[in-house]
Formats: structure tokens, C-alpha cells, sequence
């Protein structure tokens, strides 16, 4: 009987990581923001540093999220990047002066309530954590 309920408990918790590491993540931005597409290679930009603005010329400051499995996510969906690139590419960066990493926010809803104030701000969020007063642009499975 025990070894049934720990094959089961197992089985669950293996289910539950399984359902998290699939969670679809959004990139947002204010619902009064002047940002209204943004495209993922121009999202792959902005967060890489290569630009500081859409083709439209609107400036825009990407908020990263606190290290951890969310930021992970985010950068393999949308540069193909692991977490020990992505930090040796801003090292480089940083190291050269050539751009500075994205101001990081404590949890997704302070990137949230940051948006709020900075109309040029874009976050990326766990699309389960998407509050009112927010414009989604880009999806990323």
C-alpha cells in the first residue's frame, strides 16, 4: 500500500512540474502604453540589447524578472538561449559597455505595477499572473 501512495505522490509532482515547465508566457505592456505589436524578433531584440526601440520609433524598456525558473523559461522560448548563455552574453555586454541588462523586478507584479507608471515599459509574465490594465503583445508557448 505505501509503495503504491509513493508511486502515485510521485507521479503527481512529476505532473504538476511538467504542467509549470509547459506554462504559456506573455509579454505585456500597459493598456495606455503607445506600444500596441510588437513582433517576437522584435521582442528577441529588445531583450538581447541590439535596440532600445520599435521600428516606429518608440523607445521601450524591457523588465526582466527575478532570476529563476520564469526568466529561464522566457529566454529559451524566445532566443533558444540556457541560462548560463544568457549570462555569459550580458557579461560580454556589460563588460564591453555596449548595453546593460533590463532593470529586473522583484516578481512578476512588480514588473506589473511598474508598467502602470512607464508607459514604455514591456514585461514578460506567466500568462496566469495577466492583470486588468494590461495590453499582451506577444505569446510565447
Amino acid at each position: 500500500m505505501t509503495r503504491a501512495l509513493l508511486s502515485l505522490l510521485i507521479a503527481a509532482a512529476l505532473a504538476t512540474l511538467a504542467r509549470s515547465a509547459a506554462a504559456e508566457t506573455v509579454i505585456v505592456c500597459a493598456r495606455h502604453s503607445p506600444i500596441t505589436t510588437l513582433s517576437r524578433d522584435e521582442a528577441e531584440q529588445l531583450y538581447l540589447g541590439r535596440t532600445r526601440k520599435l521600428a516606429g520609433g518608440i523607445a521601450v524598456t524591457p523588465v526582466d524578472l527575478p532570476a529563476g525558473a520564469a526568466r529561464d523559461h522566457f529566454y529559451k522560448q524566445l532566443t533558444g538561449k540556457n541560462p548560463s548563455q544568457i549570462r555569459a552574453y550580458w557579461s560580454r555586454l556589460v563588460f564591453t559597455g555596449r548595453a546593460l541588462p533590463p532593470p529586473e523586478a522583484a516578481s512578476a507584479a512588480e514588473a506589473l505595477a511598474w508598467l502602470d507608471a512607464n508607459p514604455d515599459f514591456i514585461a514578460y509574465v506567466p500568462a496566469e499572473e495577466v492583470a486588468r490594465g494590461v495590453r499582451v503583445l506577444l505569446r510565447l508557448p
